[in-house]
């Protein structure tokens, strides 16, 4: 009988890449993502503003020549801010494996359809 063994992977992740800007609270806050851009902002903002116990949510890149993004979350009572943008994050990244599902299905149809590899 073979064993097998489960192949592990590991993520540098480096320094920290999402900080807490000051005078934030519960329901109110401001997050900078370094090296990040309008691609994950309005995508992120759009997956936020789906939540119904977000009040609101925007972004902006506070200068061209910064690869930083700031993202502005608030929420009703009963949540809190960062519960939003951990939901957010996790329905973006579930976005995105449909996505991915979704196109590579297609490609092995249409490649087992033409014969093509």
């Amino acid at each position: 009988m073979m064993e097998q063994t489960q192949q592990q992977t590991s993520i540098e992740t480096g320094p920290q890449r999402i900080r807490v800007l000051p005078g934030s609270n519960e329901t109110a806050a401001s997050f900078q993502f370094d090296q990040e851009d309008h691609t994950l902002g309005n995508a992120l903002r759009f997956m936020i503003m789906k939540n119904p116990e977000v009040e609101l949510c925007g972004y902006s890149i506070p200068h061209p020549s910064e690869a930083k993004m700031n993202l502005r979350i608030q929420t009703y009572e009963g949540t809190t801010v960062y519960d939003a943008l951990e939901k957010g994050l996790d329905d973006l990244m579930d976005l995105c494996d449909v996505v991915t599902t979704t196109f590579t299905d297609t490609r092995d149809d249409f490649a087992a359809s033409t014969g093509a590899e």
